[in-house]
Order: C-alpha cells, then sequence, then structure tokens
C-alpha cells in the first residue's frame, strides 16, 4: 500500500485541497495505516410539551483506511459501530447495556447495537448527493464542488463544519414494522465538527490530521425502543477524537469488541460492499416485534 498524494497548502476555496484535508482529517493517506475515531456522548429524548430528557448513553468507534482510485480520488473504506449504555449518576455514559427499560413505555426491550461493516463512500472534489447503491446514471447527477464552510477562530485553530440533512423513505415501513417505524419516512441529520490546528494541515509529514470535535445527530426513535410513531425523536450529542491504535478505546468498549464483534477493531483493506444504513441493516437483520 502506498501514501496517496495531497496537498498542504490552505487554500478554502479549492476543492482538491478540501478533498485532500478532509481525507486526512478522517483517516490517514498513508493506506498501509488504519485510524479509530471514538465518539462518547448522551442520547437525549425529545418530545412536544417537554423539557428534553438524556434517556441513553452510546459508545461509537470507526475504523477507517483510505484507498487511492484510479482517477485520483479516494476511496473511504470504514467499519463503524454504536454500543448503546446505561446513564451514571452524574448523566455520563456508563456500562454497555444488552436491555433497555423505556421510561415512556415502561416496557423492558432487547437493544440491539449497530455493527455497520461496511459504511464506505468516495472522498472526491465534489459533493455526492446520492447513496452508494443509487441505481441511475450517476453521470448525469449535479455536479457540486467541495467546498466546506471552514472557520478561523484564532489565527491557529481552524473549524471544519460537515453537515448532512436527510430525508428519505424509511427502510421500517409502518405497515411491516407497526412498533420499530417511526413513519413511512426516516428524517436524519447529522452536524459534525472538527478543531486541527492550521499548522497540522501545513505539515506535509502528517499523512493523518489531529482533531478534536464535536458529533450530533438527530434521528427518529431507536426501532428496538419499540415507540412506533409516538410523537418525538432522538438527539445524539458527544465528543470524538481520532488515533491511530484500538488500544486508545475505553477499556470496556474495546474488550466489549473483542467479545461480541472482533473483526470490527480493524479497518477494512480493500473495498467490498454494499454499504447500509443502520435502519438498512436493522431491516434485514432483525424480525418485527410480536404487537404488545
Amino acid at each position: 500500500m502506498a501514501v496517496i498524494p495531497y496537498e498542504t497548502q490552505i487554500d478554502f476555496t479549492s476543492p482538491r485541497w478540501n478533498r485532500d484535508a478532509w481525507a486526512r482529517i478522517q483517516a490517514d493517506m498513508d493506506s498501509a495505516r488504519q485510524r479509530i475515531c471514538h465518539c462518547s456522548g448522551t442520547i437525549l429524548a425529545v418530545r412536544p410539551g417537554e423539557a428534553v430528557k438524556p434517556i441513553l448513553g452510546f459508545q461509537t468507534f470507526l475504523a477507517t483506511r483510505l484507498l487511492p482510485l484510479p482517477d485520483g480520488n479516494i476511496r473511504r473504506v470504514n467499519k463503524e459501530v454504536i454500543f448503546y449504555t446505561n446513564l451514571t449518576r452524574l448523566g455520563q455514559p456508563g456500562e454497555i447495556i444488552e436491555s433497555w427499560q423505556n421510561p415512556f413505555t415502561n416496557e423492558t426491550v432487547r437493544v440491539v447495537h449497530a455493527i455497520n461493516d461496511p459504511f464506505n463512500y468516495t472522498i472526491s472534489e465534489t459533493l455526492i448527493l446520492a447513496p452508494e447503491d443509487f441505481a441511475g446514471d450517476r453521470s448525469k447527477l449535479p455536479k457540486i464542488p467541495l467546498i466546506f464552510p471552514w472557520q478561523d477562530l484564532d489565527g491557529e485553530t481552524l473549524v471544519l463544519a460537515t453537515d448532512m440533512h436527510l430525508n428519505y423513505p424509511n427502510p421500517l415501513q409502518p405497515d411491516k414494522w407497526p412498533r420499530e417505524s417511526a413513519g413511512p419516512r426516516a428524517q436524519v441529520s447529522e452536524m459534525m465538527r472538527y478543531f486541527v490546528k492550521r499548522a497540522d494541515l501545513e505539515n506535509p509529514a502528517l499523512t493523518a490530521v489531529p482533531y478534536v470535535g464535536t458529533w450530533q445527530r438527530i434521528t427518529p426513535w431507536l426501532p428496538w425502543m419499540l415507540m412506533g410513531q409516538a410523537p418525538g425523536h432522538c438527539m445524539y450529542t458527544s465528543t470524538m477524537a481520532a488515533f491511530d491504535s484500538v488500544e486508545r478505546l475505553p477499556k470496556h468498549v474495546r474488550e466489549y469488541a473483542e467479545k461480541n464483534c472482533p473483526h470490527m477493531l480493524s479497518a477494512p483493506t480493500e473495498d467490498y460492499g454494499p454499504s447500509h444504513s443502520s435502519l438498512e441493516l436493522y431491516a434485514r437483520q432483525q424480525k418485527p416485534a410480536p404487537a404488545a
């Protein structure tokens, strides 16, 4: 495996520089190296007429590798997990759980952790507004130059914002999944902030750029909560960082993965698929819950 060429001269208006900066933040331009991203946070229940309520914790990690493509762009090959946890007395993520008492229904439900292998996509100079399994002619899709809304905080620290807002047909349709489905369509948003040092982005010796950041996600009730189309939704709020070894993961997270899904602790070494969202995988791997 080789080092993928990259630009380091900062140019916020250049799609190629944005592509390379985003890739170096997400993973390592040296294809022989994997990168681990870790998020730790809280899931909030948002219900009409009520104060927002913390209901769960979560621990997420991604194992990611970058591969060069013949056209000069970059393939991001990746595995990702979300382990759900209880909350400590101080409201922080606690131990990984296998069952959960839903505070809104008083029903004890089986927790279904998200284990997505793989979840790949291409990082290019053009923003790709289509799913991986898009069946149409990709050449006819709109070609939007990849320009991110960077923010310069203090002359030394830059912030990369990557926001995504989706509304798509729900893989869990209510007629088949009455207790799991939040409705015919899934409204999902993800908002990430990566805080990086300008000097690191400009350093040609760094094939991967260190960062700390935040990940926020708005999503329907998780299907295993068995909330059906009850009004409201979940909001994830978390902090994140990246490193080059799974040994840096919290001990209980690493040990749980070693016991239950050890293959998720290493990034893919080749591009395989298809890639599916957590909802798609739930629809493929689970069965509708019996009526209450």
